[in-house]
């Protein structure tokens, strides 16, 4: 299993590596695929796909994502990401009341929650590396996310003694969060000074890579527990199969759905002065 593990860990870091430096198509293409499968993990986990043939809140949740993907790609004006979201809710609503009772309320609200939370939320790795600069900015999403599992990990291992989360997740320990966070602070303050002061030089970078990376990192742990409380309140050990050793997409980029979209507010505020 840990040879699987690491195999998979070292095909996956390479894969994204070429992805995200290509950008463009090829990036918003591989985005969307994990989108799509993350898409059908969450609905599967709270029940709401069937296993031979797809229901209309399936339609209309694959349809959206891949509307809301298209329209990201090919318009600049990011308020047709909101219409887009806010007609897929309509859609929903539209397929509730016409076709009631089929579906209740708390499918509704699951069905669309599955399309925002990762979906919608992984479309922003996208969206950074799309920024000015964004080829160097975009490796703080993985920085924050895959440095702090790891600087949290083996901290919690060496001095953990509190827990985090002692009902949800037992061996994770508040040492071991801080640690993380810490970890990808330096981290972010190493890959500023090294490589983007020299191409971000009109303003001193490395202190705002610091809080990107510390602010990142404690959101990917968020991110980490809420996907495993999801697993847990549906009784599941992983999300799927995608990934030998790792699970679904869902059980590898838990953490990177939540920081994605927090990097690329942060730069807008911190590096290019402001939300337009």
């Amino acid at each position: 299993m840990f040879m699987t593990r690491l195999m998979s860990s070292v095909v996956l870091v390479a894969l994204a590596a070429v992805t995200v430096l290509t950008g463009g198509y090829v990036l918003a293409a591989v985005l969307l695929f994990l989108a799509l499968k993350a898409y059908r993990e969450l609905t599967k986990a709270c029940r709401l796909s069937g296993e031979e043939k797809i229901n209309g809140l399936e339609v209309i949740g694959y349809g959206g994502i891949a509307a809301y993907y298209l329209l990201m790609v090919f318009t600049e004006d990011k308020i047709y990401l909101l219409l887009t979201l806010i007609t897929i809710l309509v859609a929903f609503m539209f397929l509730y009341v016409f076709t009631f009772p089929r579906y209740r309320a708390e499918q509704i609200m699951c069905s669309f929650f599955c399309v925002a939370y990762a979906p919608v939320m992984l479309s922003f790795i996208y969206l950074v590396r799309m920024l000015p600069y964004g080829v160097y900015i975009v490796w703080m999403i993985f920085i924050s996310s895959w440095i702090c599992d790891t600087c949290a990990y083996s901290v919690g291992i060496l001095i953990g003694r509190h827990k985090l989360a002692p009902v949800l997740s037992p061996k994770k320990s508040v040492e071991g969060a801080l640690g993380g966070i810490f970890g990808s602070a330096l981290a972010g303050a190493l890959y500023a000074h090294f490589v983007v002061e020299a191409v971000i030089s009109e303003q001193r970078i490395l202190w705002v890579f610091v809080l990107i990376s510390a602010v990142g990192a404690l959101v990917s742990q968020v991110g980490d527990l809420a996907a495993s409380a999801i697993k847990r309140n549906h009784d599941i050990k992983d999300y799927g199969k995608l990934i030998p050793g790792h699970g679904g997409v869902m059980d590898r980029f838990d953490s990177v759905i939540f920081t994605a979209p927090m990097i690329y507010f942060l730069t807008l505020m911190l590096i290019h002065g402001g939300i337009n």
